[in-house]
């Protein structure tokens, strides 16, 4: 680690692992660092809210552990990994825009100590992630941080 390079500099050091459910995961040791991906966060549009998961709760793989509201809907965020939340990124409170500005390093939503690596090392590396949001954007099929963001987005005409 760099003396004193900031917290965004250093996930972007980081190896990041993707969902298809469009959260993205950096691991530092056995403490992994959750967001959304910035397609995530362009296909939901203006962050209005988010909140994070409070400090020592509990997550499961697959549960929804975060909530993010944009102007066009608001949906969970799943837990890509199981383990105890230790850190939640306090800024998301009074600037959720941070999600639309930086989603894939400051607007990261919480930190979680892993219970199980290979459920990281499961995960999408960038180049499948790419490959698998080409081919989701195609096929359109029903992503559950997105889909309310696009219904509205088909109501509204956006």
């Amino acid at each position: 680690v760099v003396e004193n390079e900031q917290p965004e500099t250093r996930l972007r050091n980081h190896p990041m692992r993707f969902t298809k459910d469009h959260e993205w995961v950096t691991l530092d040791g056995d403490v992994a660092t959750i967001g959304i991906t910035a397609h995530a966060a362009e296909q939901l549009g203006d962050v209005v809210f988010v909140e994070t998961p409070e400090v020592g709760k509990a997550v499961a793989a697959g549960d929804a552990f975060a909530v993010v509201e944009s102007v066009k809907a608001a949906s969970d965020v799943y837990a890509p990994i199981s383990g105890e939340v230790v850190d939640a990124n306090a800024v998301l409170s009074d600037a959720p825009e941070t999600v639309n500005a930086d989603p894939e390093a400051g607007g990261w939503f919480a930190k979680v100590k892993i219970a199980d690596k290979a459920q990281y090392d499961a995960l999408m590396d960038r180049a499948a992630y790419e490959a698998f949001f080409t081919l989701w954007k195609n096929a359109d099929p029903d992503i559950p941080i997105l889909r309310q963001a696009k219904t509205e987005a088909a109501r509204l005409g956006t």
